[in-house]
């Protein structure tokens, strides 16, 4: 059987296979940046490592609110809600490495560093107004890594070619 209909594997895998990729070229790019701002205490005591450590989360919750979110729709004049801008926002705070990670989605790159960028420089002023008040060996400073860098994450054109291609074998076997 399939020496004599080998040619109707071959169509249907060519077929949504090809399907598959005009789909996922026709569809609008995503791009994900990610900031990562490093947290570290002002001196190497174990005490005031592991307070910085526990009050990550605070200082990713400080950041993640409405008020950022305004903040930097000002500070880039966006046309959005900050309800908006923060469903593209993803905080993560990962105290093994002592980083707040901040991740935006958005359709364009550029202006996804650009978010990114600005509210880790917002979590950084934060910070730094926050340490005006303690003393300088009980002080814990932010600061940015490295800029931003963003990636397509939409569409992945081979894997999506590739899925079309397996599903044309499934749908002729």
């Amino acid at each position: 059987i399939l020496y004599k209909r080998w040619w109707i594997i071959a169509v249907a895998v060519l077929l949504t296979a090809g399907s598959a990729f005009v789909f996922s070229k026709l569809q609008n790019p995503r791009y994900t940046s990610t900031a990562e701002v490093i947290i570290e205490p002002a001196r190497a005591d174990w005490g005031l490592a592991q307070s910085a450590k526990m009050l990550l989360r605070t200082y990713m919750t400080v950041i993640d609110s409405d008020k950022k979110a305004q903040e930097v729709i000002d500070a880039l004049q966006l046309s959005v809600k900050p309800g908006e801008l923060r469903s593209r926002a993803h905080f993560a705070a990962e105290d093994d490495r002592m980083v707040i990670k901040i991740e935006i989605e958005d359709y364009d790159g550029d202006q996804a560093n650009d978010i990114a960028r600005t509210w880790a420089q917002l979590l950084v002023d934060w910070r730094d107004a926050q340490n005006q008040r303690q003393r300088k060996e009980d002080r814990v400073y932010a600061y940015l890594r490295d800029n931003p860098r963003y990636a397509q994450t939409w569409p992945k054109t081979r894997i999506v070619t590739a899925a079309g291609g397996v599903f044309g074998l499934a749908i002729a076997g």
